[in-house]
């Protein structure tokens, strides 16, 4: 599996199929109003966490993907999916709405994608429903959604193998976020040299204990 973030809270997933065939999934791609360079995507499965402009890019993505936009239980091409109804604030979404949390299972790996997340800490229901995770994406930069301290709650919550931050200050980004700076000082890491991507293997999780993974867009 090859785990590729675009920026923002956008990633592309490439899957192993049979036949060396590979399946890319894209998480929440976004348009050029951000001050972000809009990425060439293809996708066969495209999920979509919220309809706002920096999460819903559609046509930023080529090859007619199967489209997810909600909660509920999918299975294409022997991947399975489960959207999971969360807030984007945390007021019962009174001020920015609904955000629709992603787990997907390909490879034997689980990953859960928090979209926009703003609720300070997940529901008994929603820890439930997300279940064990190897690879947690998670917002951190405040503002819009949690910030590193809350992040560091829902951490707590899910206890992923993997966590990989997103939604965070970058350069030209037009949004005030907090960097991914302030997020490892919380966690107590001085600093951890970016990736270009994760490939990873079911094997390759180990019990040494949670792992931060900071991805280059």
């Amino acid at each position: 599996m090859h785990i590729i973030w675009k920026g923002q809270s956008c990633f592309q997933i490439l899957v192993a199929q049979n036949k060396g065939e590979q399946t890319s999934i894209v998480i929440d791609p976004f348009d050029e109003s951000i001050g972000l360079r809009v990425p060439k995507l293809q996708a066969d499965i495209l999920l979509i966490t919220h309809q706002h402009h920096d999460h819903n890019n559609i046509k930023a993505v080529s090859g007619n993907p199967f489209l997810i936009e909600g909660p509920g239980e999918y299975e294409i091409k022997g991947i399975f999916f489960q959207g999971i109804s969360s807030f984007h604030d945390d007021c019962q979404g009174k001020k920015r709405g609904q955000n629709t949390i992603y787990t997907i299972e390909a490879e034997e790996i689980r990953i859960c994608h928090l979209g926009d997340l703003g609720q300070k800490e997940l529901t008994s229901e929603q820890v439930e429903n997300i279940g064990d995770i190897d690879i947690l994406m998670l917002p951190v930069g405040g503002v819009y959604t949690i910030n590193s301290k809350e992040s560091q709650k829902i951490i707590s919550q899910i206890e992923p193998k993997i966590v990989i931050p997103m939604h965070y200050l970058l350069p030209k980004l037009k949004l005030k976020l907090d960097g991914v700076d302030v997020f490892l000082k919380t966690m107590g890491q001085k600093s951890i040299e970016p990736q270009p991507k994760l490939l990873i293997k079911k094997k390759d999780f180990t019990k040494e204990g949670m792992k931060i993974v900071i991805l280059k867009p």
